[in-house]
């Protein structure tokens, strides 16, 4: 696989920050305390060592908006109720997971409490809808986003039930993947296609390849959640595995057939928390039963599959070369 260079993205991503990051801090501006407050934590504008999100999704709707044939100005509305609708979604994630840490600091529930942090979520995906208002064509931009959130909300509900099941299969769990990750990188794209003008094929072919791109992300996200460096991932080591999440390398090394998958899953199904070793010796077993070498042959099919969509989306070649930077970013990223 051919990988783009660092700082053919890094430059998007820090264009795309420059562009949407005034709108964002202008639509937080608007709330009350301490709802600001709170989501200014949650962002890092509040903290001076915390990391700001990549900015990939609303990357992505700029991106697909110049893709058209539009200025990056246009996708601006578009872009930034991408961002505050995913960090809708992040800040309730991590209650629903108990996660302590995101980017390097505490999460907002762990900060905050839990009632704050549901509110504080909610104040960003009404802000969103707000936002999107000032989009052109606002019914049909409203009517993609509320799309977005219901598949997003129907993957987080198939992974609740799915982490309560003893066995899921991998159809399922790439379908709740999908879902969960997916649609909301399929929404970003469409959206800014939308905002450059485009016609139907071209909002669905850009929307598919976000779909794709989508996945991918879930993918590598699940590596890192077993394998990253929490120094680089600002979450704790291993902590998928610590608390037994069936994510997609733990569902396939399940589903191998091996050795290490059956021992793999005692271990999941113990009635008690593991210990230090046990979690050492789970992520082992994991790679034994080929859950890494699966994902990460799985990513690369993603990544081929989108870039093909993008080869015929009918785009020029520059826009073409953002997007299948910013797609080599999703496959590449350490955190």
């Amino acid at each position: 696989m051919r990988y783009i260079r660092a700082d053919g993205y890094e430059r998007i991503l820090a264009v795309t920050r420059q562009l949407v990051d005034p709108a964002l801090r202008a639509a937080v501006a608007t709330l009350s305390e301490p709802t600001r407050t709170i989501c200014g934590h949650h962002f890092g504008w509040c903290d001076p060592a915390g990391r700001p999100g990549k900015a990939l999704r609303p990357a992505m709707t700029i991106a697909c908006a110049k893709a058209v044939g539009a200025t990056a100005d246009a996708a601006v509305p578009a872009a930034t109720a991408v961002e505050l609708l995913h960090n809708f979604t992040l800040i309730h994630d991590d209650i629903i997971d108990g996660d302590h840490t995101r980017r390097n600091r505490r999460t907002v529930w762990s900060a905050f409490g839990i009632p704050a942090a549901i509110l504080a979520g909610d104040a960003l995906f009404a802000l969103a809808v707000e936002v999107l208002a000032a989009h052109p064509r606002p019914r049909t931009a409203t009517a993609l986003l509320g799309r977005g959130l219901v598949e997003v909300i129907n993957g987080q509900t198939a992974d609740l039930v799915l982490e309560h099941r003893d066995r899921a299969s991998l159809a399922e769990s790439m379908d709740m993947a999908a879902r969960k990750t997916g649609a909301l990188l399929g929404c970003a794209c469409a959206l800014g296609a939308l905002s450059g003008g485009a016609g139907s094929d071209q909002v669905t072919c850009l929307r598919r390849f976000g779909e794709q791109l989508g996945m991918a992300f879930q993918l590598v996200d699940d590596v890192l959640g077993i394998w990253g460096d929490p120094e680089t991932t600002g979450k704790p080591a291993r902590s998928d595995v610590v608390n037994r999440k069936k994510s997609l390398p733990v569902v396939a090394a399940l589903d191998s057939g091996t050795a290490a998958g059956a021992e793999l899953g005692a271990l999941y199904r113990l009635d008690r928390p593991l210990t230090s070793t046990e979690v050492g010796h789970a992520v082992r077993l994991v790679e034994q039963a080929g859950g890494r070498l699966w994902a990460r042959q799985r990513t690369d099919r993603c990544l081929a599959e989108a870039l093909a969509l993008v080869r015929g989306a009918d785009i020029a070649p520059a826009a073409a070369g953002e997007l299948s930077a910013l797609a080599h970013l999703v496959v590449q990223r350490d955190h």
